[in-house]
């Protein structure tokens, strides 16, 4: 299975990155190195994420409060939204 982020997940994901390693030296890194886990995990396993309609599903990371949002299918695993679990819900809902 092939990894896809969407153009808005990728940038969501190094803004939050960049943000992390401004306020922490090396914590951007860490947080870059959880969602590798975690996306490594969904490769292995796609439907361990819970259900969020509409063929979605969602994965939170351990130790920050981040959620990436996920279409899995049997070729790719499309991330659609890498969200603050406390900022904006479900504003990702119209990313395909």
């Amino acid at each position: 299975m092939k990894l896809e982020f969407h153009p808005e997940a990728d940038q969501e994901l190094r803004e939050a990155a960049l943000r992390y390693e401004f306020e922490v030296p090396g914590l951007g890194g860490r947080f870059g190195a959880e969602v590798k886990r975690v996306t490594d995990l969904l490769l292995e396993y796609p439907d361990i994420g819970k259900e969020v309609g509409y063929g979605r599903r969602k994965f939170s990371l351990h130790r920050f409060l981040f959620t990436l949002i996920y279409a899995p299918s049997p070729e790719v695993l499309h991330v659609l939204a890498v969200a603050h679990e406390r900022r904006r819900p479900n504003y990702w809902r119209s990313r395909r």
